[in-house]
């Protein structure tokens, strides 16, 4: 398949034409989905809020899910938390420091990364490294989203060296 189809292409399209004319871009609904995700896998890490009680809360707070994808925020969500230990396994090689050093936002973020390169193969590597990157600029530390874009990078030449 390539970078240009799939669900999240045209959405990004959008967005490029709006960046380019100089308006700031409207995420799509999976891209509010996967910044959802990150905000409740932020507390699960911290917390170790079950997803259950998480699901829950972002469906039911006001603010909650918004416009984002009710069920692409289930499938990242719940799919992250059951494949965390093989996730982390392969994220860890790529790290630059201790996985227990990590800023809880870049964790939650490079998870969600790591799921969608791993179990979302309709979805352009290019996109889900892009998103992650967007959402580390928006969530992470200051530099924190160069640090996700190398090792998602690499996680994604690992994972899907058809495409890269």
């Amino acid at each position: 398949m390539s970078s240009s189809n799939g669900p999240d292409a045209g959405a990004q399209g959008t967005r490029m034409r709006a960046s380019a004319r100089g308006e700031a871009p409207h995420p799509s609904r999976r891209g509010l989905a996967r910044r959802v995700t990150v905000q409740a896998l932020y507390q699960w890490l911290v917390n170790e809020t079950a997803p259950a009680a998480l699901l829950k809360q972002f469906r039911e707070q006001d603010e909650g899910l918004g416009r984002a994808d009710p069920v692409y925020f289930e499938e990242l969500l719940t799919g992250v938390v059951a494949h965390a230990p093989e996730l982390t396994i392969e994220i860890v090689p790529h790290l630059d420091r201790a996985l227990n050093q990590l800023d809880p936002v870049e964790h939650a973020i490079l998870l969600l990364g790591a799921f969608e390169l791993r179990h979302k193969p309709e979805v352009p590597w290019k996109v889900v490294v892009n998103e992650a990157v967007n959402l580390a600029k928006t969530f992470g530390a200051e530099d924190g989203y160069k640090f996700v874009n190398g090792v998602l990078d690499k996680l994604a030449r690992q994972l899907r060296p058809h495409e890269t």
